[in-house]
């Protein structure tokens, strides 16, 4: 019913910077909630930042200064800006979203992720 498609990953020095996307589409009526998470190999899933319909952001602490987040409520997507990158920010990004379809049935649904490595 929803579709999420990440796109902006790729391979960056320690320093650099990159910027996600992440397109929803399908049976939308609303997006409450949208958000990004990334997993390191061997290590559990982990919020890296997410934002409400209003505007309102929440990021982790390791992100904090470094990471921001935005979306473009008129286009279904959600950004993530990515400066100072780190190594240990190196994982499998994957966008989350929070969907009212059309149908009036609310769920949480996921992108395929987008790889981000940071070299040292």
């Amino acid at each position: 019913q929803v579709q999420l498609v990440e796109s902006g990953g790729g391979l960056v020095q320690a320093g650099g910077s990159l910027r996600l996307s992440c397109a929803a589409s399908g049976k939308i009526f609303t997006i409450n909630y949208m958000a990004w998470y990334r997993q390191a190999p061997g290590l559990q899933r982990e919020l890296v930042a997410s934002i409400t319909s209003g505007g309102s952001t929440n990021y982790a602490d390791s992100v904090k200064g470094r990471f921001t987040i935005s979306r473009a409520n008129a286009e279904n997507t959600v950004y993530l800006q990515m400066s100072s990158l780190k190594p240990e920010d190196t994982a499998v990004y994957h966008c989350n979203a929070r969907v009212t379809t059309t149908f009036i049935e609310t769920g949480d649904y996921w992108g395929q992720g987008t790889q981000v490595t940071v070299s040292s």
